[in-house]
């Protein structure tokens, strides 16, 4: 099965059953590489029902202060593309079997070699990519190579994307489409924007994948909201701040079934 498969089984049968998937992002090598693993295990184990596994760069111009901190920490402590890699091989071993999405900036990509990395990646156990500033009219390399692993091209969309753009992620998104719900930096807000639902109705009028949600999502009733008209719940931020506190693992595995069922309620 590939990578694109393995993703739409997730949501076509979380569906079935009138629940929205819960991915939770978690940049790799933050706090430290053996907690990174020990973090996706814990929310393997707690309702995840497919990752965004951040690859960290030295400039994530999408991320707030929170992911900012902990993908430079990741870097200082000599976080690799190649580590990442091996990292999420390590998780497969360990017998986390919930789709994985990368999340990489292009740069990182680019340098590692687009091609090479689609292999790599595939051979590490990855169902999906995102790449937040690659758009779908500048990815000529990246997408094909993806369509022959099998690996999903996930692209973002934004509350100010034109019909164009809808039209032109519509037509190359394969496995689901990142809805970003602000216009803004990731982060936990204290309210979801109101005119979210129209964004993801608008989106949905042009196209049948899966529509996930993510930036501002922090708490269960945010999760559970989301959860009543998009198809997946995207969050990073919360999970992020809860691996590096002291509690650590412990602290992620109790937000993550708190999240968990907000998107299944």
């Amino acid at each position: 099965m590939s990578g694109v498969e393995r993703i739409q089984q997730v949501f076509a049968e979380l569906k079935a059953k009138k629940q929205a998937a819960f991915m939770p992002y978690h940049a790799m090598g933050y706090p430290t590489r053996q907690r990174s693993l020990e973090v996706v295990e814990a929310l393997a184990q707690s309702g995840a029902d497919l990752f965004e596994i951040g690859i960290p760069h030295s400039d994530p111009l999408a991320d707030g202060p929170t992911i900012q901190a902990a993908t430079d920490a990741a870097i200082r402590g000599g976080t690799t593309v190649a580590d990442c890699l091996a990292m999420m091989q390590e998780l497969r071993a360990a017998g986390v079997t919930q789709p994985f999405c990368a999340m990489s900036y292009y740069n990182p990509i680019l340098a590692y070699g687009e091609e090479r990395f689609v292999r790599d990646a595939a051979a590490a156990g990855v169902d999906g990519l995102i790449v937040p500033d690659l758009p779908p009219g500048e990815s000529m390399r990246l997408e094909p190579a993806c369509r022959e692993a099998g690996i999903a091209t996930v692209y973002m969309l934004a509350p100010t994307s034109t019909e164009a753009r809808i039209r032109a992620v519509t037509a190359h998104a394969t496995g689901f489409i990142y809805l970003v719900s602000i216009t803004g930096i990731t982060g936990e807000r204290t309210q979801l924007p109101p005119d979210l639902v129209n964004f993801v109705q608008r989106v949905r009028r042009h196209t049948a994948l899966p529509l996930a949600v993510g930036f501002g999502i922090g708490n269960r009733a945010q999760a559970a909201e989301v959860a009543g008209f998009a198809d997946g719940v995207i969050v990073g931020t919360a999970v992020v701040r809860a691996a590096g506190s002291t509690d650590g693992v412990e602290a992620v595995r109790r937000l993550a079934t708190e999240l968990a069922a907000g998107a299944h309620s």
